[in-house]
């Protein structure tokens, strides 16, 4: 996933955490917020500790990365995202982040019902 579809700073997370919309599941919660100044989506990603060492949430975070980039041409682009995991997701594969990170995208009416 190229950086101009990231959120990285401080700022950005707490504008978004404060006037953006939150829709949840067991395994991730999923904030987004209107953005008229970028044609793109873009996402910050929240893996705490709690999640496990440093090698699972990197893994995690690979996989919602990824979700992200086969997902990329469905995803409404006039939003930005934050995804915070969830302890169940350290135990998670590939295909099931993405079933239930796909779940969670359809309650937030990011992604049509038909995928």
């Amino acid at each position: 996933m190229k950086k101009e579809y990231r959120i990285k700073a401080n700022k950005e997370f707490q504008q978004i955490y404060k006037n953006g919309k939150s829709f949840a599941n067991r395994q991730f919660i999923i904030y987004k917020y209107k953005n008229q100044d970028i044609d793109h989506f873009r996402i910050g990603l929240s893996v705490s500790k709690k999640i496990g060492n440093a090698v699972i949430r990197n893994r995690v975070k690979r996989y919602i990365r990824q979700v992200f980039t086969e997902l990329k041409e469905d995803i409404n682009d006039q939003y930005d995202y934050i995804i915070i995991a969830r302890k169940p997701v350290a135990e998670m594969d590939f295909f099931q982040v993405k079933k239930s990170l796909i779940h969670v995208m359809k309650i937030a009416k990011v992604l049509p019902r038909n995928i």
